[in-house]
């Protein structure tokens, strides 16, 4: 059987929805407090892929 992990990426742009989310390069935490929310670059590195 395969090892089926399932990971959450998103990306700057997105709406992806409530929730914490981790910049994939450098671990800073971006918190969206609302389904509207955007994604934005990482205010610490301005990488803009985001894990959950």
């Amino acid at each position: 059987m395969a090892n089926d992990r399932s990971i959450t990426m998103s990306s700057t742009g997105e709406k992806p929805g409530k929730g914490t989310y981790y910049c994939k390069k450098c671990g800073q935490q971006v918190v969206l407090d609302d389904y509207d929310d955007t994604l934005p670059p990482c205010p610490k590195c301005s990488h803009t892929e985001y894990g959950k």
